[in-house]
């Protein structure tokens, strides 16, 4: 959960309490993919013991989340029925099909294989801070979060929002942290991602690597362009951060629960919210150490 994280602002109206955003979400609820359909997504419970509620609100900040339901029906297994069927086809016909009647002969089969496919289930969560009014989404596929603010601005009517940007691109915080510069929240990772501006495409990437030593620092002073860097933040959470704001590998510090009897572990919802609670904190924090050293929300 919140492992990573695309960011927007959002410009429109936001439901005023936890039971108003949970009616919103309830105009597209999940239900599961019918026979013949290929994928089907809708808003669910985030907390599993409060089933009728499809948003929860813990520390400032709504929780919210995705389920996406696909069939599974491997090309590999349409492609061996459609040549059974196009044997058959020529067997009938004393002719090979032609381009048209495969493809209806395609459809054909997968339309009798698709009530057949397993299903699997894909969970993304949402959050939306309400005093930086920035709604984060957990995946770093950009695919996979548009299929997310299309499901919530379906259930919203509209939602106006834009990615997140700062008056100072991210790339030149990267960059002072990276060169050992740069806000004392910040300290380098041992991970990053280097573009070269000539090319607009080679890049080279350093893993698990002491990125302070010079013949590594010697590639970015001699014009590399740094496009990801791993850094750790305040001693709160370790990230990597790319140019464009997103946020991948996220794992809050302190937070493992090694001792037998966690009076947590009693109870799930307080257990959950108090992880809510923690990762709402971190992002706040974090985003107000990028604001400072960006110069603020563009």
């Amino acid at each position: 959960m919140f492992r990573n994280l695309r960011l927007y602002r959002v410009s429109g109206e936001w439901p005023g309490s936890e039971q108003e955003l949970s009616s919103q979400l309830e105009n597209v609820p999940f239900t599961p993919c019918s026979a013949y359909s290929e994928r089907s997504a809708g808003w669910e419970a985030p907390v599993a013991e409060l089933p009728d509620a499809l948003a929860r609100r813990i520390a400032g900040a709504d929780f919210f989340r995705l389920r996406t339901q696909t069939r599974l029906l491997p090309s590999a297994a349409v492609n061996e029925a459609l040549e059974d069927r196009i044997d058959e086809f020529s067997g009938r016909m004393q002719r090979s099909p032609g381009r048209k009647e495969k493809r209806d002969l395609k459809d054909e089969v997968i339309a009798e294989l698709m009530p057949k496919a397993l299903l699997k289930s894909d969970r993304t969560w949402g959050l939306f801070l309400r005093a930086e009014k920035v709604l984060a989404v957990d995946t770093a596929s950009e695919v996979q979060a548009e299929r997310f603010l299309d499901a919530l601005r379906s259930a919203f009517g509209s939602l106006p929002l834009t990615p997140i940007e700062f008056r100072e691109p991210v790339s030149k915080l990267l960059t002072a942290v990276f060169l050992g510069g740069g806000p004392t929240a910040f300290v380098t990772g041992r991970e990053c991602r280097m573009l070269d501006p000539s090319t607009g495409s080679a890049s080279v990437s350093w893993m698990d690597i002491d990125l302070s030593d010079p013949s590594v620092q010697r590639h970015v002073r001699d014009g590399l362009k740094l496009d990801r860097l791993a850094v750790g933040f305040d001693e709160l959470a370790t990230l990597v951060l790319d140019q464009d704001c997103v946020i991948r590998k996220l794992k809050l510090l302190g937070t493992d629960r090694v001792e037998d009897g966690d009076p947590l572990d009693e109870d799930p919802v307080g257990r959950l919210d108090a992880d809510l609670a923690m990762i709402s904190g971190v992002l706040t924090r974090l985003l107000g150490a990028l604001k400072k050293a960006l110069g603020g929300y563009d």
